[in-house]
């Protein structure tokens, strides 16, 4: 009767330290969320700041997957509505319905798909092939920055007095296209680079047995 208490035992331990590894890695990148949030500056007359929001969401989705990727930015903005000053500039429900709230209400959304597309293209312990690194990196600027424009230029529109949709597209989105770029590439090839030979930085799916 030993031996299957031991192999239960067994089963357990990894899995627990497994789930407790999420949960520190979901609070550092959330951190870093935090820290790319507070670099900000305006571009021209726009009411959307340059941050390192993307950059942070697309590593967290890349490096922590689906899941932990997406509760890592979750946790902060849900803390941030709540009051707490976390993601630079406004706290509460101002920030979340103010003038960049489009944005943020999709940057869980882009961090879990970008997570979801790394753990499918990904393989533990190896490094992308050119095709498969190819794609990622195209992934990446589309689901860690033109899919928030989805949102964010709508709701950029509606909120100003002053913008309809073209202009919000003008002053929201254009001029912000080639450093999204930028910063889309340089996390992506992060990830393609750190990921293979830093395992454990994502937690990894327990073993079937």
């Amino acid at each position: 009767m030993s031996t299957p208490t031991s192999a239960t035992g067994a089963k357990t331990r990894p899995n627990t330290s497994e789930w407790l590894r999420g949960i520190v890695f979901t609070a550092l990148f959330g951190a870093l969320f935090i820290a790319g949030s507070s670099i900000h500056f305006n571009f021209g007359t726009s009411s959307v700041p340059i941050t390192l929001q993307t950059f942070a969401v697309i590593l967290a989705g890349g490096f922590l997957g689906a899941t932990y990727g997406f509760f890592s930015i979750f946790i902060v903005i849900v803390l941030t509505a709540l009051g707490l000053p976390l993601m630079g500039d406004g706290t509460g429900l101002s920030k979340m319905s103010g003038a960049t709230a489009g944005f943020i209400w999709m940057f869980p959304i882009a961090a879990f798909l970008i997570g979801w597309v790394s753990d499918k293209l990904f393989v533990p312990g190896k490094r992308l092939p050119l095709p498969k690194l190819i794609v990622f990196i195209v992934s990446t600027f589309v689901l860690g920055s033109l899919l928030l424009y989805v949102a964010g230029v709508p709701w950029l529109a509606h909120y100003s007095k002053t913008l309809d949709f073209q202009g919000a597209i003008d002053k929201g989105m254009v001029p912000y296209l080639p450093g999204d770029a930028v910063k889309a590439v340089a996390a992506a090839l992060i990830i393609a680079t750190l990921r293979p030979v830093l395992p454990m930085v994502r937690p990894s799916k327990p073993q079937q047995q």
